[in-house]
């Protein structure tokens, strides 16, 4: 029997989310240009399937800023009142003019757009970004939850301990920037997401933080105890969880790329088998690969939510359920007897 979507506090925030946050790079033409109607009715998907209010985790980057403005647009159309959305906005990309036959950054990946976006890791520059995000948005709608985007992709420039260094100071000066909007009222949560969950855990060794988002970390394919480990010191300390690209970059449900880097058939051939085992073992229990991953990805008491992100919006219902339908027991054990989850992992007893 499938459960109900509830909503939980996110950490001591305040904040009661649903078990299921939508994620909204589609909106920003990823990979592909989406049409406004289609966008409009992946929104209306997400109000039918799940109860008020309804969040939204959208970022500057994601199609130079056409991600909030599509958001903002089709809320308004929607006519959703504010106190039944809830929005995080991942700072740390301003929108700016085009000057080039294409945008400059993550060529290849965006489409359609009319816009340039240029990062912009400081103080002043999250207060610009963040001015400009509730611009995007319409300024009806403002975000709740702010975090800087990517600080681990941030760092990874760094050609030298010194670069990384100052860099480092950037991601710093810019949470003091957030906590000085949360201090003023203009948001109520704080908080950081990041492929690299050990950036995370340096980071929340200097800056206070009310929430965190693991992305391609937490998976039914990784779930390192080091890693476990930190996510239970965050919750003692009443930090907020939720999980993130649980399907390591779409490889676990059928794509060629592995946490959004091609798959080479030789040198990853170890991932290949244990996609193929986990494939049988889900067969054999009547189990879909993606509703295994998304339940594993929430097995952890600590995990108030789940991101899941559609550029259709067939799709919407098919990503609540996921989060809502039960695993058989046996198929977890038979997943350890294969040695394809952690016989250590805790939260599967």
């Amino acid at each position: 029997m499938n459960k109900k979507i509830v909503h939980l506090e996110l950490g001591k925030t305040g904040l009661y989310i649903p078990q299921i946050i939508f994620g909204t790079s589609a909106l920003g033409n990823l990979y592909k240009v989406i049409s406004e109607e289609t966008k409009l009715e992946i929104i209306r998907e997400c109000f039918k399937y799940v109860p008020k209010p309804v969040v939204f985790d959208c970022a500057g980057k994601y199609g130079a800023g056409l991600a909030l403005e599509e958001l903002g647009r089709c809320l308004n159309t929607l006519k959703i009142k504010e106190n039944d959305v809830i929005i995080s906005n991942k700072l740390g990309w301003k929108r700016i003019n085009l000057s080039t036959s294409q945008p400059t950054f993550e060529p290849g990946v965006w489409h359609g757009l009319k816009f340039d976006a240029q990062q912009k890791i400081s103080y002043s520059g999250i207060i610009e970004c963040w001015e400009q995000g509730n611009s995007l948005l319409g300024q009806k709608y403002s975000p709740q939850m702010l975090s800087v985007h990517d600080p681990d992709e941030y760092l990874d420039q760094a050609k030298s301990n010194s670069e990384k260094k100052k860099l480092f100071n950037d991601i710093l000066d810019a949470y003091k920037a957030l906590h000085d909007l949360k201090k003023q009222g203009k948001a109520q949560a704080i908080g950081i997401g990041a492929k690299n969950w050990e950036i995370i855990r340096e980071i929340s060794e200097h800056v206070q933080l009310d929430w965190v988002m693991f992305a391609n970390s937490l998976t039914i394919m990784k779930h390192p105890s080091q890693l476990i480990s930190f996510i239970e010191k965050l919750s003692k300390k009443g930090i907020g969880i939720i999980n993130s690209a649980v399907f390591n970059g779409g490889f676990l449900i059928g794509s060629n790329y592995f946490d959004y880097k091609p798959i080479d058939p030789i040198n990853d051939s170890d991932k290949l088998i244990w996609r193929d085992n986990f494939y049988k073992i889900c067969e054999k229990h009547h189990v879909i690969p993606s509703v295994a991953c998304v339940n594993f990805g929430m097995s952890p008491s600590y995990v108030t939510a789940i991101s899941l992100n559609t550029s259709k919006p067939e799709h919407v219902k098919e990503n609540v359920l996921s989060v809502t339908q039960e695993v058989p027991k046996q198929f977890y054990e038979d997943m350890i007897k294969q040695k394809l989850i952690s016989p250590d992992y805790p939260f599967l007893k």
